[in-house]
């Protein structure tokens, strides 16, 4: 038997549907992660604008700010021609401060929206195939801890003559039932052998 550490089946059967459904889970997660960076980066073009706005109506506020400065110190009319400058200073700061806002807004806003497009999909088949993993995890490292011992491969053999078909159960003797009470332990390792296969087991 492989290692009890290990989440995989050893039955060739087993193993192969395990490994296409991590390859299924593996491809789904990636394709709705890529619609979540892609919806991600849509918004975010969002925010790219309000920084724009925010970094241009900032640079056209300092540069009103400095011409009213500058003629503020103009004989007779300084104060006249300043006013003005500065007042539209003013409201290009207003116009940075929206700009900044959409931006702050808009970047939020993308990362909710990518989240909120991949999340759902990926945990509707992520959920289910890890509750499956981690199900079938720990029936195989019962079933290996059972059949390390005899009296534990007497269980499992008397489970497998509860749940094994019973053309199975008569390809280990012709008498299942009366071998596992006589002890017969050729028939009890069969038996053991037939319930450790149905937990996607094979014993060397």
């Amino acid at each position: 038997m492989s290692s009890r550490y290990v989440p995989y089946a050893t039955t060739p059967g087993r193993l192969l549907a395990q490994l296409i459904s991590d390859v299924v889970v593996v491809l789904w997660s990636t394709v709705w992660v890529f619609v979540g960076l892609a919806v991600h980066s849509a918004v975010n073009t969002i925010a790219e604008v309000g920084r724009q706005v925010n970094d241009g109506a900032t640079g056209v506020s300092d540069n009103l700010n400095s011409a009213g400065d500058s003629t503020a110190d103009f004989p007779l009319v300084g104060d006249a021609l300043s006013k003005p400058l500065r007042a539209a200073s003013r409201a290009a700061l207003d116009i940075a401060g929206a700009g900044a806002s959409l931006d702050s807004t808009a970047s939020w806003l993308a990362i909710v929206l990518g989240l909120a497009v991949a999340a759902p999909p990926i945990l509707f088949v992520v959920l289910p195939w890890l509750v499956l993993r981690i199900r079938f995890f720990r029936r195989k490292w019962t079933a290996i801890t059972l059949a390390a011992t005899p009296a534990g491969e007497q269980l499992l053999a008397l489970r497998a003559l509860a749940n094994r078909p019973l053309a199975k159960l008569a390809s280990v003797s012709i008498d299942p039932v009366g071998a596992w009470r006589r002890d017969d332990a050729i028939a009890v390792r069969g038996l053991a052998n037939l319930e450790l296969r149905s937990s996607g087991i094979r014993r060397k």
